[in-house]
C-alpha cells in the first residue's frame, strides 16, 4: 500500500513537472490570423478537336491579365507536339487559340501565367 502511494505522488510531480506554463497555452478566445484569401485567376478555357485541328476559346472573368498557351500532343511518335505561342487574355477578354497535328491528336491542354500588364 505504501509503494502505490509512493508512486502516485512521483506520478503527480512528474506531471506537474512536465506541464507549460498557463502563458505558454494558446487562448481560444485570441483569434489566430488567417491568410488573405488568393486572389482570383485564371482564364476558363474549353477545346474542340475537330480531325487533327484543335481550337481553344479561353475567357478570362478576372482584372488580372492571364497569359494562356495551347499544348497539343499528337498520336503518332513521328508526328510533332506542339506548344503554342502565348496568347494575353485581359480581363473580361475572350481569345481564340489554334493548332493541329499530321494525323490523330492525343491530348490537348491549356496552360496559365500571370502576367504583370
Amino acid at each position: 500500500m505504501r509503494l502505490s502511494r509512493s508512486l502516485a505522488s512521483a506520478t503527480a510531480a512528474v506531471c506537474l513537472v512536465m506541464s507549460p506554463p498557463y502563458d505558454a497555452m494558446p487562448h481560444t478566445r485570441v483569434a489566430a490570423r488567417e491568410a488573405a484569401p488568393p486572389e482570383p485567376f485564371g482564364a476558363s478555357c474549353r477545346s474542340q478537336v475537330t480531325g487533327s485541328r484543335v481550337t481553344a476559346y479561353c475567357h478570362n472573368p478576372y482584372p488580372r491579365t492571364d497569359g494562356v498557351r495551347l499544348h497539343i500532343e499528337c498520336a503518332r511518335w513521328w508526328d510533332l507536339d506542339t506548344d503554342g505561342a502565348e496568347v494575353a487574355a485581359g480581363p473580361a477578354q475572350t481569345v481564340r487559340l489554334t493548332g493541329r497535328c499530321w494525323k490523330e491528336v492525343r491530348s490537348v491542354w491549356v496552360s496559365h501565367r500571370k502576367l504583370a500588364l
